[in-house]
């Protein structure tokens, strides 16, 4: 096989492992610890082996794909370990706190003598560096398999239209987990395994600082959020896509999953409204939150919310308050950088705010993007006392963004698609996987973008993200989770055949593939039974709220 490394080209015996083939590359590499590769854009383990001419590069901890890989890796031995000291333990890895994941034992206390026996185990295992290998059955005998074994770990696999199903071991142990691995234990060099409330955090280095631990920040809202969900979910019964599955089958499965869903988000709206009125003082709801929340379809039924209360909502927009072109601050590489706050016309902004709320008329400004300008076309505006403002943006929970306007008069919102259904019970369905997918769907329906696209500027996206809007998530008085349960299994017919049209040459194709495995795991879902003011719309289409 012909393969290019560094621009430099090496013939391979076919069938040799990625890693073995490049062994001398790899020592010689200025990738230090290096646990995957890319191969032809396709992730691959160091085990995988080479059975076509192309391009190779490797990758680390410090690279977003293989971050995750570690994180897997982590989760994996952590299991294993749990396995050995504590073999009845029903162990669920529930959902990610920060730069940890959090996870609950269900049939026994976590004590401080419980993580120091699990982590010193793990610490053996990582440093007897032993092999993790991928063991790949046919149907039929994964059939066979779990007929033999009393076991859940990956039998999802079986219940799908899949070919081959896939599990990976260290010494006897075996479990399934969604994705690449690294190829022993031996690659663990920073985590750590402490107790946190009632079970546990694995921590992991950032992206941003990948070679150390960092404390984890406050995020109690936050937590709270996602506890409330996930304990509806099992409550429902519905805490795995497995389990999903099931319910989407049985007749009118489907329906009673919208008209729960669909109810559970109307009653938090309804609440976050009730506490706004309350606060009598409340002049403005600043609302934020990550890509694909769902803002405006919120923003919309919170307006109603409102007015059932006797409020009349009156909506302003950041986007027209932006500096000047030649006054907006470039990034690291001469770009113009419109996501800092520094974007945004501030004094203006809150100059303007300050009026309204002592009962003045302003002129409402517009930003000309083509021309990098602001026009006033007679737009006028005055706040009645019925009418309060609700204003939505990135940078709406920095205060730096309302500065001279008094706390007593803001109300701030944070929303976000904060997922807690699981593959099973060891792998989580990231929230940014679900927020990627509605972003990909809508940038299609509603932008005329391509999946290819919207993969290539998410990087970015979530750059802005992590700087401006996640540091500021717990100034928020209330949370708002739009997830849904079932939305993977209504996005998948939608997301698939544009993910599809990525070609193998592009940069892109391995997250495509990725994301068309993950979907491939839900059953389809009627789209036609959801109502059009469900939040869902504003990715699918169809929303009462489209204007």
């Amino acid at each position: 096989m012909k393969i290019t490394y560094e621009n430099r080209e090496f013939d391979i015996q076919s069938g040799t492992p990625i890693g073995e083939a490049l062994k001398d590359e790899i020592q010689r590499s200025s990738i230090k610890e290096i646990i995957a590769a890319r191969y032809n854009n396709l992730l691959a383990s160091l085990n995988t082996p080479i059975e076509e001419d192309g391009t190779i590069e490797f990758i680390n901890r410090e690279d977003k794909d293989g971050r995750i890989i570690y994180i897997r890796g982590l989760l994996f031995l952590m299991c294993k370990a749990f396995s050995e000291v504590f073999p009845e333990a029903l162990l669920t890895v529930n959902y990610q706190v920060s730069n940890a994941m959090f996870g609950t034992v269900d049939n026994m206390e976590i004590t401080q003598e419980v993580i120091q026996k699990v982590k010193q185990r793990m610490q053996e295992i990582i440093a007897k560096d032993l092999p993790i290998t991928k063991v790949t059955m046919t149907q039929e005998e994964a059939k066979i398999f779990y007929e033999k074994e009393a076991t859940l770990k990956g039998k999802i696999q079986t219940d799908i239209d899949k070919d081959k199903v896939s599990l990976y071991y260290c010494e006897d142990y075996y479990n399934y987990f969604f994705g690449t691995m690294p190829i022993s234990s031996g690659f663990a060099k920073i985590y750590d395994l402490v107790k946190f409330r009632n079970g546990f955090l694995l921590k992991y280095p950032s992206l941003s600082e990948p070679n150390c631990l960092q404390p984890n920040a406050s995020t109690l809202k936050l937590i709270s959020a996602m506890d409330e969900y996930d304990e509806i979910n099992k409550l429902l019964k519905i805490n795995t896509v497995y389990r999903l599955n099931k319910k989407i089958s049985e007749p009118n499965g489907e329906r009673e999953l919208i008209l729960i869903s669909e109810a559970l988000h109307e009653k938090k709206i309804s609440e976050i409204a009730n506490k706004i009125k309350e606060r009598k003082n409340i002049r403005m709801v600043l609302i934020a939150g990550p890509s694909s929340s769902g803002k405006t379809t919120f923003a919309q039924k919170l307006g109603i919310g409102l007015r059932v209360n006797g409020i009349k909502p009156v909506t302003i927009s950041v986007d027209n308050y932006f500096v000047e072109r030649q006054n907006n601050p470039k990034d690291e590489n001469g770009n113009y950088d419109f996501e800092c706050i520094e974007a945004i016309d501030v004094d203006l902004l809150n100059s303007q705010l300050l009026d309204l709320l002592h009962g003045k008329e302003i002129n409402l400004p517009t930003f000309d993007f083509r021309t990098g300008t602001k026009h006033y076309n007679g737009n006028t505006l005055k706040l009645a006392d019925d009418e309060i403002l609700i204003i939505e943006g990135i940078h709406c929970l920095n205060d730096k963004l309302t500065n001279q306007i008094p706390a007593e008069n803001k109300f701030k919102v944070y929303i976000s698609d904060l997922t807690v259904l699981n593959i099973d019970y060891y792998n989580r369905i990231s929230t940014t996987d679900t927020r990627l997918i509605r972003r990909i769907v809508r940038d299609h329906n509603f932008r005329g973008y391509s999946a290819e696209h919207t993969l290539k500027t998410w990087y970015s996206v979530n750059r802005g993200e992590q700087k401006n809007i996640f540091p500021y998530q717990e100034e928020a008085e209330c949370m708002f989770n739009s997830s849904i349960v079932y939305e993977l299994a209504v996005l998948k017919k939608y997301a698939i055949p544009l993910l599809e049209e990525i070609p193998r040459t592009s940069r892109e194709y391995g997250e495509a593939r990725r994301l068309i495995t993950l979907l491939t795991y839900f059953k389809d879902m009627d789209s036609s039974l959801i109502p059009n003011n469900s939040l869902l719309r504003e990715f699918i289409g169809g929303s009462i709220f489209e204007k």
